[in-house]
């Protein structure tokens, strides 16, 4: 890496101690576009990667809130507003006890080059709150939503910041808060998506980011000649993205026999499919966060805290968390033939495992292009709300399925060009940096 780019990571480290998950995203982002930089000098004289790597705007505010017994609690509650060059910033919201400012920074540096894959109109950001919505009552969640809101609100608006769902945000919680939004603010506006079909709602949107992960994968194997049907598939995770996933694989001839919680991982050799997938939504309602039920259920094996990368599959999607795939795991599956890894969840993958993978010219696609598609879905979502009309699943998914084509040939296009071929992650990265780094520049030091 050049002198430059280590001097800007080492600049970003010491003014965002303990925060590694952003250190890691930024460090990936650098080693792709070393390559940019030396073509490209303008970037480098008008300082856009640092300017990048420093969001717009942070906020941080406290989220009081009172319980069914009556005691009140505080939590805190954030939203990074990263990169607005190409359009309002867009990117979910979390609820979960490990959010922090390293964590939301992280999410929404990958979110600002992801948004501009999908080429809709969108900048980047992340927010969310360390409260954790599970064994809440419906009333402790509403209550903390509007408390949350009651900050939020000024912050955001269909041309600023358009929030979505993320971990603990379903569209219960999407719900609450559209709902205390349109109290404060008196209109009824496309301000925030993954919202209910009655009101505003894009179907098939729980399914989106599943389903454009599966679609990714279908256009990489078709760089080798192969297809989807009769594959055999490792899926993590069990909430929406992975059962997002499963289906989709299953509807294309493909076979999961993995998903995977806290508590370890199923291995299914018979195939998740039918009952087995509706089962995944019953799971999710429990609120239990554990896998273990579906093994008890479906006589499946169960393996207690393991990932479930020991399997042997043809392809890999890690649908669950950052970090969940390291070197030794990409260790295993190497060795067991897999051909293709598909990051559906945000950064699941260390950087040493991209590497292994890299090194083992195994078919590697980042998170921020293949799981595009619940961000792109939600940009649909915001397009049918401009217009106020609805849009059948069928063109939705076709909308989506295009949108996944298109990212995956931009990112084979980026990285043929700058002497990379079949890079997937120099082809996002650049890609992504080139759209938004020339928006900057045409718009002046903002």
């Amino acid at each position: 890496m050049s002198e430059y780019l280590q001097r800007l990571l080492a600049d970003v480290k010491a003014k965002n101690p303990a925060e590694p998950e952003f250190h890691q995203a930024v460090q990936e982002v650098a080693e792709s576009l070393e390559i940019v930089l030396e073509k490209h000098p303008e970037y480098k004289h008008a300082k856009i990667l640092e300017r990048m790597v420093e969001p717009e705007r942070s906020i941080t505010f406290r989220v009081p809130w009172m319980d069914d017994q009556g005691e009140i609690h505080i939590n805190r509650g954030y939203r990074i507003e990263f990169n607005s060059a190409i359009g309002p910033y867009k990117g979910g919201l979390r609820f979960h006890p490990s959010v922090t400012m390293g964590i939301l920074k992280f999410l929404g540096f990958e979110q600002t080059f992801k948004n501009s894959l999908t080429t809709l109109p969108m900048g980047g950001g992340k927010g969310g709150s360390d409260f954790d919505p599970k064994g809440k009552s419906d009333n402790e969640v509403m209550r903390f939503c509007q408390s949350f809101m009651t900050e939020l609100f000024r912050h955001i608006g269909p041309n600023t910041d358009v929030p979505a769902g993320d971990i603990g945000v379903g569209g219960r919680e999407i719900g609450f808060l559209f709902g205390q939004y349109k109290r404060l603010k008196n209109e009824f506006t496309g301000v925030l998506t993954g919202k209910g079909i009655n009101w505003g709602g894009s179907l098939i949107r729980p399914e989106a980011t599943g389903f454009g992960g599966v679609y990714f994968v279908k256009e990489m194997l078709r760089t080798i000649k192969e297809d989807i049907e009769g594959k055999t598939f490792a899926v993590s995770g069990f909430g929406n993205v992975a059962w997002g996933a499963i289906t989709k694989i299953n509807q294309l001839g493909g076979k999961v026999v993995t998903i995977s919680g806290p508590d370890g991982f199923v291995y299914d050799k018979d195939g998740i499919y039918g009952e087995k997938v509706d089962y995944l939504l019953e799971m999710r309602a429990s609120a239990k966060d554990t896998v273990k039920d579906y093994s008890d259920k479906f006589r499946a094996e169960f393996v207690a805290g393991k990932r479930p990368w020991s399997v042997k599959v043809d392809v890999a999607m890690p649908c669950a968390t950052q970090n969940e795939l390291d070197a030794d795991n990409a260790k295993e599956l190497i060795k067991n033939g897999v051909k293709c890894v598909c990051e559906v969840a945000n950064m699941p993958t260390t950087l040493e495992g991209y590497h292994t993978f890299r090194e083992a010219k195994v078919l590697f696609a980042p998170g921020k292009a293949a799981n595009a598609g619940g961000v792109a879905t939600s940009g649909l979502e915001m397009s049918q709300n401009s217009m106020r009309l609805p849009w059948s699943a069928e063109e939705v998914d076709k909308r989506l399925h295009e949108i996944m084509v298109r990212i995956h040939d931009t990112c084979i296009e980026t990285s043929d060009r700058f002497g990379t071929p079949g890079n997937y992650v120099n082809g996002a990265n650049i890609a992504g940096f080139l759209k938004v780094a020339d928006a900057m520049m045409d718009q002046g030091l903002v």
